[in-house]
């Protein structure tokens, strides 16, 4: 299983974090992707494939502190974050002048 964390626009900042199985994952999150935004996925699927398949990891939430990692980062309701997730959407991929050294150098081996 896979960790994914939601992000919404919800003023309660509780950031959820839900299972996927592999297959659900990987239909999220294709091509090394890690981020995705739920307005392209339900545009790349279409509406009735992306609920389905959004549907059952619904039923999956796990506590922030039992999670060993998280995988993927899917934002709901948050178009005005677009213009600063990479084209990629990989986290390793952020410009250099949004993160600190320390992450520039991990992210650098990672690319």
């Amino acid at each position: 299983m896979k960790n994914v964390q939601i992000i919404d626009g919800a003023t309660n900042a509780t950031y959820s974090v839900f299972q996927a199985t592999e297959e659900e994952y990987a239909a999220i999150f294709p091509n090394d992707q890690d981020l995705e935004l739920i307005e392209d996925f339900f545009s790349r699927l279409g509406e009735e494939e992306a609920i389905l398949i959004l549907s059952p990891i619904w039923t999956r939430p796990i506590l922030k502190r039992d999670a060993m990692g998280i995988h993927g980062t899917l934002f709901y309701n948050n178009e005005l974050r677009r213009r600063h997730i990479p084209a990629t959407k990989r986290e390793v991929d952020w410009s250099d002048s949004g993160i600190n050294q320390f992450q520039r150098d991990l992210f650098s081996r990672h690319r």
